[in-house]
């Protein structure tokens, strides 16, 4: 916690706001593939975005019938845990320069780069976003059959063929989906509080603590003598 406070009090305020949206974004990336990985878990590692379920009135039982290829799952997650890892390794790396004692520039060449790393991620982001979107509709669609069932998320109560489990297929999805769209606009803020810093010429050193001894320290021990006057 001292160190987050001395970091916080090295640097500008706008940068620490956007450090703090990192974090934000961190999280986020982190629960989005949480709850991916979860969903898949419960359908023996299958992809449900987008997939076709029937219901059997018979047995009262759901089944997957069609789902999609693994890669997609694989995708909304590898570009969470890719953010999460950004986040975070940036994030680390400013506090860590901010403690010790060390100089490190942040120019507007810098800031031009995090502006490009924004469009990427938010270009990315809003294509997971549609991907967890579009596909549980999809999903949903294929489920909801009245009267038997009439919302996704009640055929979390119903009892699903082996080897599937579905207790927690709609929370996790909404969970995954959630957070996307809160990280894709947690980007949007960081690129605006970049774009106010480059407009207000924001170049700043991040300095660690002076521990250079005092001038008694630094001085010599032998001086050389005056000379005449």
């Amino acid at each position: 916690m001292t160190l987050l406070v001395k970091a916080a009090m090295a640097l500008p305020w706008l940068f620490v706001v956007e450090l703090g949206l990192y974090a934000g974004c961190f999280i986020c990336g982190i629960t989005t593939a949480a709850s991916v990985t979860i969903a898949q878990g419960q359908f023996a590692g299958k992809c449900i975005l987008y997939g076709t379920v029937n219901y059997n009135a018979t047995s009262q039982t759901l089944s997957m019938v069609n789902s999609s290829s693994p890669s997609l799952c694989h995708f909304v997650t590898i570009i969470s845990v890719c953010v999460a890892v950004y986040c975070f390794s940036l994030t680390l790396y400013w506090v860590y320069a901010s403690c010790v004692d060390q100089d490190v520039r942040r120019g507007r060449l810098w800031m031009s780069i995090t502006l490009v790393v924004c469009g990427v991620f938010l270009f990315f982001l809003l294509v997971t976003g549609c991907i967890l979107r579009i596909g549980r509709n999809r999903l949903c669609e294929s489920i909801v059959r009245p009267p038997a069932i009439t919302s996704c998320e009640e055929a979390q109560n119903k009892p699903w063929s082996a080897p599937y489990v579905g207790t927690q297929f709609f929370t996790s999805l909404h969970s995954a989906e959630t957070s996307v769209w809160v990280n894709f606009f947690f980007w949007l803020l960081i690129a605006g509080a970049v774009v106010m810093q480059r407009c207000q010429g924001s170049e700043f050193t991040a300095r660690g603590e002076d521990t250079g001894g005092g001038p008694s320290e630094t001085e010599p021990f032998f001086r050389s003598p005056a000379g005449p006057q």
